[in-house]
């Protein structure tokens, strides 16, 4: 059976959900092989649960530089393992990191890159993956015509199943190469944790717009987020008002997230916060104005005003939870 690489995101020892749609999205193509770069010791634990998601083997390298260089020196050990492996396709997350790696990767061994897709799938001349473009005014099948398909996948494209392999570690060694030391992490600083899902991988997401009228207004917002296990977005209008952070935007100029189900509170609806959101695979508005774009593709709307059904739908939540 064809090799399928997937490259792993790994944080403190533990492994992003991402990755492990991306093996369930592999097992589709072929026998997945994992890649995991600058784990150290936690190397096993990753292994194991890499194998628990269908991964048959686990390809391994470790190295001071994949923690005090960036970028570059993942790229040099994807490369060398893919050039050794020769595998169908090579599969990444698509967050910054994982899309500017698959650029620098198909660059390199001379093959085509999709980016973005929101679905894999096996096909007559290799992979397709499905994309969502034109600020998600279309939806595509692409395929690649040159080298080895280079694609990244967007968060939640499917639900991880598992599905127990070997997960056999072969340990790699890793020469890297000169530009690999061009940009180097002189310090980190660990983000504060609100408690909340990362925004790009949520599975829900509860977002707030210029209708939510205040900074401060934004607790409705978040109580809901609370109550769903959800992530907190925040329409551009919202941002620019600063009303919520920017690391919080979706949209066309923020972050694109394409959620199990997506809430859209006082949000219009402009094309520019729909290109961030419209793949997600439910979609529910709470808007006041009924001719608001955002119900021209909501699967569920509801013409009110935020403050009395948002309390509403939280208090619902808990009592169902409870």
């Amino acid at each position: 059976m064809s090799e399928i690489l997937v490259l792993v995101a790994h944080v403190d020892g533990a492994v992003r959900k991402p990755t492990l749609e991306l093996l369930t999205l592999a097992r589709r193509l072929g026998e997945p092989s994992a890649v995991v770069l600058g784990a150290g010791d936690a190397v096993v634990a990753i292994a194991a649960e890499l194998g628990e998601y269908g991964a048959v083997k686990v390809y391994a390298a470790d190295a001071a530089e994949f923690a005090d260089y960036l970028v570059v020196p993942k790229v040099d050990g994807l490369e060398q393992i893919a050039r050794a492996a020769s595998p169908t396709a090579v599969l990444l997350t698509s967050s910054g990191e994982g899309k500017e790696i698959a650029a620098r990767l198909a660059l390199r061994i001379d093959s085509g890159i999709i980016t973005d897709s929101v679905d894999v799938k096996p096909g007559e001349n290799g992979p397709v993956a499905t994309q969502s473009v034109f600020a998600a005014s279309f939806t595509v099948d692409s395929t690649v015509s040159q080298g080895i398909p280079v694609i990244t996948v967007k968060a939640n494209a499917t639900s991880p199943q598992p599905a127990q392999a070997a997960g056999t570690v072969e340990n790699v060694i890793i020469a890297f190469s000169d530009a690999a030391k061009g940009t180097k992490v002189v310090s980190r600083t660990p983000r504060e944790s609100s408690g909340r899902p990362e925004l790009t991988e949520a599975a829900i997401v509860v977002s707030g717009g210029r209708g939510v009228g205040s900074a401060e207004s934004f607790s409705v917002v978040e109580e809901l987020a609370d109550a769903l296990g959800a992530a907190v977005g925040a329409s551009r209008a919202a941002v620019d008002a600063g009303w919520y952070p920017h690391s919080n935007q979706v949209g066309q100029t923020g972050k694109t997230v394409s959620p199990q189900l997506y809430i859209a509170n006082g949000i219009s609806g402009a094309i520019q916060h729909r290109a961030g959101m419209q793949t997600s695979k439910t979609i529910a508005a709470v808007n006041k104005d009924s001719e608001a774009p955002i119900f021209e593709l909501v699967d569920f709307g509801v013409v009110g005003d935020l403050f009395d059904v948002v309390p509403q739908l939280t208090a619902e939540t808990k009592t169902r939870k409870s």
